[in-house]
């Protein structure tokens, strides 16, 4: 049996301690705590990237972003490039008879040419760039002037002073219902909780308690679990929720841009939390890209299962192919998960595979960044703690993530030989694609 809809539901800078079932204890997320509950929890997945774009690129091509064309941050809502035209999930479904539609966050070009109906999707309703005013819609970071951003496939859509979030999730029960009876993609990228920090008064009456930072988060958050538990309502319904694998996710860890405020204050907004890793939005520690994820598929995944084999963004196209049976994953980076996370069920040949999985490295790069994981043993060099921050540059870290998951202690000095063999492999691997170290010295 495989599923015929799949539901990708993507989280905007939301950290690794802002969900309940990962450990958050001022934030409810009643919602994503049953899709847990319902599945499996991923509680060593990565973001191939510390920052939007490279990350969504990851996500929706199976490719690591340096090969999906997308690196940085794509420009603002009038950028003239964006993902270069190749295979994406959603065109691979489409092609394979499936209706696909996107709800939300797009980041990967706004220009003709580079937006959501040129890559797989047939139905869209969401902003382009990369942050819009919940409230007006509106892009009114950087240079130019401030530009409307909301979209009806390509028709500009008014929804003057409806709350985005609410309006994405509205928009993704739309099309569930419109597609109940055939096989569909529905991706629905949220943009909470990313800047402006912005949250109706029933959302922040949730949370009396908190200080203003962090309550204002709570409330985001919130509202986009109401969300999710809509979109997971409107499959039950249906009847079709048995029938569909749900994947949940976050794009990177938890910003501290001082914009997150409004630009209000110099120093830096900290409503986000990573659960007590090291890091955050624009770091290659892994609190700018350990994220939540949560994948649920009734009867085919174990319920209320724990994951802690790494994994990255790039996975999930393989695995969703796998799913369904489909080809098209050769040009992929990504490896397909689904023996991993059926490992409750599993038999020896899958334990085999998951024993196996142990060995894999996993790579990263962001500016003068780099870095590797290999089983317990990552290594960081260059590093900085947060978008903006200074590099570090030169430096190198080498730390034990089974005993040290807040990437305190480098132990480069009493691991010389693990040091080097992954300094190896990460140093090989940038060479591949012609990483210029020196062009940040």
């Amino acid at each position: 049996m495989s599923p015929a809809r799949i539901v990708i539901i993507y989280a905007d800078d939301l950290g690794y301690g802002d969900v309940g079932c990962f450990g958050g204890d001022d934030v409810r997320t009643p919602h994503l705590d049953a899709l847990a509950a319902r599945g499996v929890r991923l509680t060593n997945w990565y973001a191939n990237s510390p920052v939007c774009s490279p990350s969504r690129a990851a996500l929706l091509t199976g490719r690591h972003p340096v090969h999906a064309g997308v690196q940085e941050i794509l420009g603002g809502a009038r950028g003239t490039s964006g993902l270069p035209d190749q295979p994406t999930l959603a065109s691979h479904l489409r092609d394979a008879g499936y209706a696909t539609g996107i709800f939300g966050k797009w980041h990967l070009g706004t220009g003709p040419g580079y937006r959501p109906l040129d890559r797989g999707f047939d139905r869209h309703v969401g902003f382009l760039a990369g942050c819009v005013d919940y409230y007006s819609h509106i892009f009114y970071w950087g240079a130019g002037d401030p530009v409307h951003d909301l979209w009806d496939d390509d028709a500009e859509a008014w929804r003057n002073g409806r709350y985005l979030t609410e309006v994405i999730a509205e928009q993704a029960v739309d099309f569930i219902h419109a597609h109940a009876a055939e096989p569909f993609l529905c991706y629905v990228p949220f943009n909470a909780p990313h800047y402006p920090m912005h949250a109706p008064a029933e959302y922040l009456d949730r949370f009396p308690e908190l200080p203003p930072e962090r309550r204002i988060m709570a409330a985001m958050i919130a509202a986009m679990d109401d969300g999710v538990g809509r979109i997971l309502d409107a499959l039950d319904a249906h009847g079709i929720a048995d029938d569909t694998l749900v994947f949940f996710s976050s794009d990177n860890g938890p910003s501290t841009e001082s914009r997150n405020w409004l630009d209000g204050e110099e120093i830096a907004y900290r409503g986000g939390s990573t659960g007590g890793l090291r890091g955050s939005k624009g770091s290659l520690f892994d609190g700018g890209i350990r994220v939540p994820a949560i994948v649920t598929w009734p009867g085919r995944l174990p319920a209320g299962a724990v994951s802690d084999v790494p994994g990255q963004m790039m996975d999930v196209v393989p695995t969703v192919l796998e799913a369904l049976g489909l080809s098209g994953a050769a040009e992929a980076d990504g490896e397909s998960r689904l023996a991993v996370w059926q490992r409750a069920d599993a038999d020896a040949d899958v334990e085999a595979d998951v024993d196996a999985d142990a060995e894999r490295t996993l790579f990263w790069e962001y500016g003068p960044q780099l870095a590797a994981r290999r089983g317990r043993w990552k290594l960081v060099t260059s590093a900085r703690e947060y978008l903006g921050g200074p590099y570090v540059l030169g430096s190198s870290i080498l730390v034990d993530l089974d005993a040290d998951p807040g990437e305190h202690t480098d132990l480069s000095a009493a691991h010389p030989d693990v040091a080097a063999a992954l300094q190896a492999e990460l140093s090989a691997w940038a060479a591949s694609f012609a990483w210029d170290g020196a062009a940040w010295a």
